[in-house]
């Protein structure tokens, strides 16, 4: 069985490092595990920041958004990264001090073993002196050179004089004896316990020499951690001059992309106002021939006809994918973030996975199933409501994976028309939504149930 010694350095160099590594952490250390949420939600953040970016930049180039997208993640990161970085800086700092402190105790202990050493050999040697004395006074005593009674000083002294002087001699000779053996004792017991120390502070500088080890391979840890970050900042911030002279270069192709853009626009509006004059003649002509009907009911006494049934359950139209809806870019005027200026975002756009369902927002027909490429609208879906509650009703599904209808197909309420994806000049899978409502756009949004 290995001695209690042998035992306990087992166990305690087993968790000697651990323990000294989570001492280094120190406040910061636990501070940095209960932020760990606060970085989850920070990742969030990024991932919607992104994803806002994203649809932001829909319909330019390809490749600019691309730049612009690097260019923002690094942005994004460069802040992390410091703060990665000062949190390496104060590990590195802590476990330096720890480094100090071990070896300076290591140093005391290893000094208080060389004191040891030597008190222990002068130790030897008084001992050894001392049991050389009381040999030759016990060889002296076994010859007698020494050994005189008091029978004899009394017979041998002439006067009283002479016998107190003897025998203060004989006194004499005896204390010296006895302090011999006290200085012997003295000795050996200050011997056994410098032998006692000894064993201890061997012990603790065994003890030192592992915690020692440890400090340094947590310092040299802590060292590469922070030199690693420190690197990273500095490729973030090289990756980020590339990209911003990169984005430079391709400014001048975004006023071309815009007017596309806009043309795209005009274009569009000018299909939803030819449909939205067509339901205007026919919402016309359904009033006429009503009109018609209840004139010739009123004639012959008859009841007149019940008016045209609502969409069921009193709502207009329903969202193209389900709620919970999240807006990564909502309706109305946008910025764009590379060269500025304004330009118009018809229709809302949703998260939604890439293959998801999409389906009509009311029943109607499918007046133009358009397949990519189709500008920045991609794979595009146009699907005429006809007359809803007094207004005309068109709504457009852009960015499309694939279609589920064709043109000229009557769909209901709910029924899925396609799924969806990220074609045209989109950088992610989302919902682009357009509803136009006598022939112009509104914000969906807005709408009961959005």
């Amino acid at each position: 069985m290995a001695p209690p010694v042998a035992r306990r350095r087992a166990v305690g160099r087993a968790g000697l490092v651990l323990v000294l590594a989570l001492s280094l952490l120190g406040p910061a250390g636990i501070a940095q595990a209960g932020d760990r949420d606060d970085l989850v939600r920070q990742q969030h953040a990024n991932e919607a920041r992104r994803e806002r970016l994203q649809s932001d930049l829909e319909g330019l180039d390809e490749s600019l958004v691309e730049t612009h997208l690097k260019l923002s993640d690094a942005e994004a990161r460069l802040p992390e990264a410091e703060a990665a970085l000062a949190t390496a800086q104060e590990n590195l700092a802590g476990a330096e001090r720890k480094q100090e402190q071990v070896t300076g105790r290591l140093a005391v202990a290893e000094q208080e073993a060389k004191d040891l050493e030597a008190a222990i050999a002068d130790s030897g040697e008084k001992i050894a002196a001392t049991r050389s004395a009381m040999g030759e006074l016990a060889r002296s005593t076994y010859r007698g050179d020494h050994t005189v009674s008091t029978v004899e000083v009394v017979l041998d002294s002439s006067s009283t004089e002479d016998f107190l002087q003897g025998y203060a001699v004989r006194s004499t000779a005896v204390r010296a004896q006895t302090q011999v053996l006290d200085e012997l004792e003295t000795a050996a017991a200050v011997a056994e316990n410098q032998r006692a120390r000894q064993t201890a502070v061997t012990e603790r500088i065994g003890e030192l020499k592992e915690e020692a080890d440890a400090a340094v391979a947590a310092a040299d840890a802590a060292r590469a951690d922070a030199e690693q970050r420190t690197a990273e900042i500095k490729q973030i911030q090289a990756d980020m001059s590339a990209l911003a002279a990169s984005l430079e270069g391709q400014k001048g192709d975004v006023s071309g992309q815009i007017e596309g853009l806009q043309a795209e626009n005009k274009a569009l509006s000018d299909e939803i106002a030819k449909i939205d004059e067509e339901n205007r003649r026919a919402e016309e002509e359904r009033k006429r021939k009503a009109a018609e009907e209840a004139a010739r009911a009123r004639a012959n006494n008859q009841p007149a006809p019940a008016p045209r049934a609502q969409a069921s359950g009193g709502q207009l139209l329903i969202p193209p994918v389900p709620a919970p809806l999240y807006v990564t870019s909502g309706y109305g005027m946008r910025w764009y973030p590379i060269t500025g200026g304004y330009w118009m975002h018809l229709g809302t756009d949703l998260r939604s996975a890439c293959g998801n369902q999409q389906v009509a927002a009311a029943g109607g027909t499918v007046t133009a199933v358009k397949p990519h490429p189709n500008g920045t609208h991609g794979n595009q879906v146009i699907v005429n409501h006809g007359y809803l509650g007094g207004s005309s009703y068109v709504t457009v599904y852009n960015h499309l994976s694939r279609f589920a209808v064709r043109a000229g197909q009557q769909v209901s309420q709910g029924q899925v028309i396609g799924y969806t994806g990220a074609t045209g000049n989109v950088t992610g899978c989302h919902v682009h939504f357009e509803v136009w409502k006598n022939g112009s756009t509104i914000d969906p949004m807005g709408l009961p149930g959005f």
